[in-house]
């Protein structure tokens, strides 16, 4: 495609007709800069320890946490596991099929890995109950239920949202049997340190960059790149796949549109958060 094709494309053949008189707008009438409307449902899943059901869009993904005990890794004797997986089944769409996970689930799920490591939004350490014999193991499956366009910035959403629903329940080891006895009457919510927010953006040739990219305008586009913020406006990581190269001051226009998004998504789940809380 050429990018007067593409651009035309995006810009002109709007299905709203009140954006044809509007300058770059894009097919749901969305300007350049707009994320999707976006909202997020905590505890959706009664029988997970934490879960999150995030719409970005269309674009649906729901998270759910699962803990299990077990013996912490030899040469990480104080710390425990968080294991991702994305899920991208074919009934979110029809350019997945069933069987074992695709190119994209696998990349998505490296890529949450990466998120949850450089952001540090769980200590590991946390999550250890006795060195050397007993750890909390966090299953954090995240499966995509719609999927149009930007799997990462909700996917990423919906982990956040889950982990900050999660309660565990008190556990100790028992000195004269050496067994670990769990008391669910006395649970406890994880200790998130820090708030990592996604936000990606579809690069047309570097000279068109636009956010929250739907799966149409992300077949279009030359490159992607994702942003991941913490909230002391810390840069976690930039996920960028190949595709056309960014240049430095258009990087840092990422960025800095980043930053702005992640006080958005951090004040969303807040509000959330705080109306289900009981009075």
């Amino acid at each position: 495609f050429t990018l007067t094709f593409i651009v035309r494309t995006l810009l002109g053949e709007s299905k709203e007709g009140s954006c044809r008189q509007k300058e770059n707008c894009r097919p749901d009438g969305r300007e350049l800069g707009e994320f999707r409307a976006t909202t997020v449902n905590i505890g959706s899943i009664t029988t997970a320890d934490g879960s999150a059901l995030v719409k970005l869009g269309n674009t649906t993904v729901i998270c759910g946490v699962k803990a299990e005990l077990a013996a912490p890794a030899v040469d990480s004797a104080n710390k425990g596991y968080i294991v991702p997986n994305v899920e991208l089944p074919s009934l979110c769409s029809t350019r997945f099929r069933s069987g074992p996970p695709g190119e994209e689930a696998q990349a998505a799920s490296q890529f949450i890995a990466d998120v949850i490591e450089n952001s540090q939004i769980i200590a590991k350490e946390d999550l250890c109950i006795a060195d050397g014999k007993l750890a909390w193991v966090l299953y954090c499956d995240i499966i995509c239920l719609d999927y149009d366009g930007n799997i990462l910035d909700a996917s990423t959403f919906a982990l956040l949202a889950a982990l900050k629903n999660v309660q565990l329940p008190s556990v100790t080891i028992n000195e004269e049997t050496g067994l670990s006895e769990v008391n669910l009457k006395q649970k406890n919510p994880l200790a998130i340190r820090k708030h990592p927010v996604a936000t990606s953006f579809a690069i047309f040739d570097d000279t068109l960059l636009i956010v929250d990219p739907t799966a149409e305008e992300e077949d279009l586009a030359t490159g992607t790149v994702t942003v991941v913020t913490d909230e002391d406006d810390r840069l976690c990581s930039v996920h960028k796949p190949g595709g056309s190269p960014l240049t430095g001051a258009k990087l840092q226009d990422c960025i800095s549109r980043a930053i702005t998004r992640h006080k958005e998504v951090k004040k969303l789940i807040d509000k959330v958060i705080k109306s289900i809380k009981p009075k």
